[in-house]
């Protein structure tokens, strides 16, 4: 992959999009950064000068406009050579607890908002140019108490298969990043929460996140954002439309 163009990355200003970010940039690749907080994208440009701000709800179409526009700004003007999706996805709650509006939202800002950058996108996609999400292990392997993650994330995993036929032919490949929990702030927030429910030890409910991968430990963000890294090499053109499972061991099915 060549070094003119820039790279789209949506979600940019949360813990995994920082992450990327940072490891595209410091590739030499710009980026736009595409995100709803305008100061923490302020911020985002300010410690890096390859890094342009997009203010865009990727919930809702203009975010289409948004990103086009900001692609034909001067500098901006060459191939996206890789998009990527790392929104998260603010909803949990089993099938009996978790709100169907809810549902619908997650839905929309994790697959809708995936069609959205692609739209906002594939005019300036040239072949070698990567398209690339996250979608939690979640969507493979269900649980009973994350409706909302193992749904929309099983949906991402469809439509990426479709894009990647689509694009394919054209040389565009499409690269669906698969993390089981990781070592956030985020899922530290949540096993607080968890511990403070059921009367125990924090780190009692770490143990058990760790326990369910193989390696006994959980993947960190820059573990993650590295097989971000890893698709601007020209060879990873054979990893076209495949699951990469970044969850240290914790996939259990054969597919």
């Amino acid at each position: 992959m060549t070094s003119a163009g820039q790279a789209v990355v949506v979600g940019a200003t949360g813990t995994i999009g920082k992450a990327v970010t940072g490891r595209l940039t410091r590739r030499g690749l710009p980026v736009l950064a595409v995100a709803r907080g305008v100061d923490e994208l302020k911020a985002l440009a300010a410690d890096c000068e390859l890094v342009t701000a997009c203010p865009a709800d990727i919930g809702g179409n203009d975010a289409i406009e948004a990103i086009s526009a900001a692609l034909a700004r001067p500098g901006l003007t060459g191939p996206v050579r890789m998009a990527v999706f790392a929104a998260g996805l603010p909803v949990r709650g089993s099938a009996d607890s978790i709100d169907p509006d809810a549902l619908a939202a997650g839905c929309n800002i994790k697959v809708g908002g995936l069609l959205r950058l692609l739209h906002a996108v594939r005019d300036r996609l040239v072949p070698g140019s990567r398209f690339v999400a996250f979608a939690g292990s979640l969507g493979l392997e269900p649980r009973a108490h994350e409706a909302g993650p193992g749904a929309v994330n099983a949906a991402m995993f469809n439509l990426m298969r479709q894009i990647s036929l689509l694009y394919g032919p054209r040389g565009v490949t499409t690269h669906t990043l698969s993390p089981g929990p990781a070592d956030t702030p985020r899922l530290h927030r949540i096993a607080a929460a968890v511990a403070a429910e059921r009367g125990v030890a924090e780190e009692e409910v770490w143990s058990e996140y760790a326990a369910q991968n193989s390696l006994g430990r959980l993947p960190t963000v820059d573990e993650l954002a590295w097989a971000v890294e890893l698709l601007l090499d020209p060879e990873a053109d054979l990893l076209h439309g495949s699951v990469l499972y970044l969850d240290a061991g914790g996939h259990r099915g054969i597919h």
